[in-house]
């Protein structure tokens, strides 16, 4: 560490805590600190010179040596209360007292002279007006009754009458005078210098984005004031490493590259980072979770003069920044970046329910046209009345698919829009889960499914829309037989739950892709579509169950695993009038790739009665 280092930080040390905020004031102790403890330090390393050279000193040469030392009582005094004009005041006395006590101990008049001269001088670094008139008034004064008693012969002091009328005073005004003049210029710089930083920083409010000046290495010497209501800052928490700091630490290099490119290029640079505002209150007082704003940080070079070397002034180059929150408009962006991946998305939907849908309807009304022509035409009608029933049945049986088809488009609709009404009535579930699974039975037992119901003897009656609670009955346990192949198993299984009802309906299927689980629900959506699938449907059945769901004021849950099958968990309130005022309820939907075991008969009968195996 280098001696002027150390030098500096032991001052610094001396300064009093008063004065530390204002960088101009604490200039000016510094500097008096630093000229006086130089001053008196040398005349105490030259006084054993003094003694070698000329022995035994006189008693004026001890008093002058006081006086010359006195100064260190002065900075004692600084640093102890920060009154520099105290201080000051305590050294022209000094300087007068050396001078008055060389005139009258018989030295020479001009070492006199200098210091009475020097008095007006010292006002000029407090730029006190008062001090520097009351500095060259005291020393003319001085000067005068030096000379007075040099003419009454009452001591001898070299100051004669002429000398001090032709020589002293005049220097001594003339001094004073360039003493004041030098404050006056001070003053009138520093009150332009003020003038100039209050039009900065009315730029700078009338900007209303936060405004910094960087050194080179990116680290803030100046914020705006306005950093309080921007970000809820103060503006000392950015000084220094503080804005660094405050950045998100993947966006720091940014901050420290644009700050390099600015200081070493005439152009802005642009860039765009986060940066940590104020976490706001809670109510109990403590601080939530810290919140990123997202800022644009414009930076362009400035040069400031740093000092003067060889009487040419020298520049130094910093960085101003303007930080504009940009958040609402990041916001904005993401906000419709989103709703074009939903409307892409919703496309797709509907792309693939289009195509769902005209498979659909295509293949039965192919049937119904084509059976329909045999009929009609005397020619292809079978003779066989056997074939006839049979073409006739698989006309209607078209007719119905066509219109569950049609109905469930319908109810989607409704639901959406909020036109489905729900009326609540209480029934008894059981009764309802047995006419469901006796509904489906039959197509389970063509495909080769096992059907298991199984519920306590014992279920509290449910208030709610019993032909939409069939309908969400039915879709879930006609989906868990579809995508079930021969000699697997579908199982309904209902538990209490407080002041809800759980029913799980599991299968021993195909199961569902991890990647298909979060679009589960949605309108259109299909898991594993293609135009090439071996099941039918138009993939709306678990959109309307949602639905409806929804309206109950329910819940699902969607256990799924690849080969090992899905269980399906819809949990009701037993009394759902309080949830039906709202009309555009959607189900919340929770998934898992993690398949259940709700599905063996052994763990029902563990846990409640199995009433009816199908």
């Amino acid at each position: 560490m280098s001696f002027a280092l150390i030098l500096e930080r032991q001052i610094a040390s001396l300064v009093h805590p008063n004065v530390l905020t204002c960088q101009a004031e604490r200039s000016r102790h510094e500097a008096f600190i630093l000229r006086r403890l130089a001053s008196s330090v040398s005349v105490m390393c030259l006084a054993p010179l003094f003694l070698a050279i000329y022995g035994a000193p006189a008693v004026w040469h001890a008093l002058v040596f006081v006086w010359c030392v006195l100064p260190i009582l002065a900075v004692v005094l600084l640093s102890r209360s920060g009154d520099l004009l105290l201080a000051q005041t305590i050294c022209v006395l000094s300087f007068i007292g050396a001078a008055t006590t060389i005139a009258a101990g018989g030295g020479p008049w001009e070492a006199a002279l200098a210091w009475l001269v020097l008095a007006p001088f010292e006002g000029v670094l407090s730029q006190n007006f008062r001090l520097v008139f009351a500095g060259g008034a005291l020393a003319a004064l001085a000067a005068a009754v030096l000379a007075l008693a040099d003419q009454t012969g009452w001591i001898k002091t070299g100051f004669g009458t002429g000398d001090a009328v032709l020589l002293i005073l005049p220097a001594i005004f003339y001094a004073t005078l360039l003493a004041y003049g030098i404050v006056e210029f001070q003053r009138k710089r520093d009150r332009s210098a003020q003038l100039r930083a209050e039009h900065y920083r009315a730029v700078y409010d009338a900007v209303g984005d936060l405004i910094v000046h960087h050194d080179r290495n990116g680290v803030a010497e100046f914020v705006s004031q306005n950093c309080m209501e921007l970000f809820g800052l103060p503006a000392a928490e950015l000084m220094g490493r503080g804005l660094f700091e405050r950045i998100h630490v993947a966006d720091r290099p940014a901050l420290l590259k644009a700050v390099a490119d600015a200081a070493s290029s005439a152009d802005t640079i642009c860039t765009t980072l986060r940066l940590r505002a104020a976490s706001p209150a809670t109510r109990n007082g403590a601080r939530a979770e810290s919140v990123f704003r997202w800022v644009e940080m414009r930076s362009r070079r400035f040069s400031v003069v740093s000092g003067s070397r060889g009487g040419l002034e020298a520049c130094s180059s910093q960085v101003v920044s303007i930080l504009h929150d940009i958040t609402q408009s990041k916001q904005r962006e993401e906000d419709f970046e989103a709703a074009r991946a939903a409307a892409e998305e919703v496309n797709v939907w509907k792309d693939q329910f289009l195509a769902n849908v005209s498979h659909e309807l295509r293949t039965p009304l192919n049937a119904i046209i084509g059976f329909a022509e045999m009929l009609a035409n005397a020619q292809l009608v079978p003779q066989d009345p056997e074939k006839r029933r049979e073409y006739a049945s698989i006309i209607q049986q078209s007719g119905q698919h066509l219109l569950a088809v049609v109905n469930s488009i319908l109810d989607m609709s409704k639901i959406q829009s909020g036109a489905f009404d729900i009326r609540p009535e209480a029934f008894e579930i059981a009764p309802l889960i047995d006419l469901c699974c006796d509904m489906v039975k039959l197509k389970a037992r063509e495909g080769g499914v096992e059907l298991v119901r199984a519920y306590p003897e014992k279920l509290d009656d449910i208030i709610g829309d019993k032909r939409a609670c069939k309908q969400i009955l039915i879709n879930l346990l006609s989906n868990a037989v579809k995508f079930t192949p021969r000699e697997g198993r579908v199982t309904i299984n209902v538990r209490p739950d407080g002041t809800h009802i759980i029913i799980a309906v599991a299968d021993t299927g195909i199961g569902i892709a991890a990647h298909d689980l979060a679009n589960l629900g949605n309108p259109f959506f299909q898991a594993g579509a293609a135009y090439d699938r071996p099941y039918e449907g138009t993939g709306l059945g678990l959109s309307v169950v949602r639905g409806l769901v929804g309206l109950h004021g329910g819940s699902i849950l969607v256990e799924s695993e690849v080969g090992r099958g899905t269980c399906v968990s819809v949990r009701l309130p037993l009394d759902c009038r309080r949830f039906s005022a709202s009309k555009n309820c959607t189900a919340k939907i929770e998934t898992t790739a993690r398949r259940s075991r709700l599905d063996d008969p052994r763990q029902f009968s563990t846990e409640m009665m199995v009433k009816k195996i199908a």
